[in-house]
């Protein structure tokens, strides 16, 4: 399979998911984005069309993808806590959700995001 095939077919997923999942003020969206090198989330309202909180993984301390994964995750949860956000609406951006992706989310959880 090809890397424009695969691009295709994440995108084909993600615009699946961002047909049930919308966030408002209320409850914004938690979006994830996944490269090679680095794990990217944003709290987003879509109402507004307003950015209210990002980290990116690369920022992080941790030996492997997965610990600077949970660290972003504990620094977006903060973030978030400091804005007053308190629930939010989980969009994976296509991707599976094991390995970093779980791992991410369930930091979040703990750290008291609630989705």
């Amino acid at each position: 399979m090809t890397l424009a095939i695969k691009l295709q077919k994440r995108q084909q997923r993600h615009k699946r998911v961002r047909a049930k999942v919308s966030g408002s003020a209320e409850r914004p969206r938690l979006s994830i984005y996944k490269s090679n090198t680095a794990l990217h989330a944003q709290i987003i309202d879509d109402v507004k069309g307003m950015t209210l909180a990002s980290v990116s993984s690369s920022s992080e301390k941790g030996k492997t993808p997965r610990e600077r994964a949970e660290a972003a995750a504990s620094t977006l949860a903060k973030r978030a806590a400091e804005k007053g956000i308190k629930a939010v609406v989980f969009d994976r951006g296509g991707f599976q959700y094991v390995g970093s992706i779980k791992a991410f989310a369930d930091v979040a959880r703990a750290a008291g995001l609630k989705f």
